[in-house]
């Protein structure tokens, strides 16, 4: 982190899921920022995300959250649809990032930053303040939109599984089928037909 360049730290939510958006995030932090709570966001615990999404929003120097739908990840796959979130994501931000901090191995150049301009980091949200600020608004945006679509098709389970492949969520496509929301390139081996 250098100290006068403003970076953005970028996560998402929700690749594994066999439902669902996957959402990314991007933050700006102001220099000085810390809560002992911040943490990746796997890490922490509902309640603790919960408390610090409001003040993530209030003290971020710039913030935005994108989803990027169930369609999209089928046409671009898991990985391209998050690195298309978290860019999309950058490009909300006011004032726009000088440089890119990225949880994960892989992105790509677009718009204005060139490889140059960002770095990966695996486990980048356990290092970072400003990717686990990132891990925490996509997981908690994510969540909040699968409790809504969990009214809409409440024999899927979504506000408890996420849309994830539990036992559960399994079961109900077996029994109910696919919704307009699942990911159709998600192939769960439970589900593939048997001979016997």
């Amino acid at each position: 982190m250098e100290k006068d360049r403003l970076e953005a730290g970028c996560d998402e939510a929700g690749r594994g899921p066999l439902a669902g958006p996957v959402y990314a995030a991007a933050v700006i932090l102001p220099a000085d920022f810390y809560h002992p709570l911040l943490n990746d966001s796997k890490q922490m615990s509902e309640k603790a995300r919960e408390e610090l999404r409001p003040i993530i929003e209030r003290e971020a120097v710039a913030w935005a959250v994108e989803a990027v739908s169930a369609r999209e990840i089928d046409q671009l796959n898991i990985l391209w649809a998050s690195v298309t979130g978290m860019q999309r994501a950058v490009l909300r931000l006011n004032p726009a990032p000088e440089f890119l901090l990225i949880d994960g191995n892989k992105f790509r150049p677009f718009g204005p930053y060139s490889a140059q301009h960002y770095r990966t980091v695996v486990h980048g949200d356990a290092t970072f303040a400003s990717i686990a600020a990132a891990s925490v608004l996509a997981k908690t945006y994510r969540d909040d939109f699968m409790r809504k679509l969990a009214l809409e098709y409440p024999q899927y389970g979504w506000e408890r599984n996420m849309g994830y492949p539990t036992p559960e969520h399994i079961e109900a496509i077996r029994r109910f089928g696919y919704t307009p929301w699942h990911r159709m390139s998600f192939h769960v081996k439970e589900l593939e037909p048997t001979l016997f």
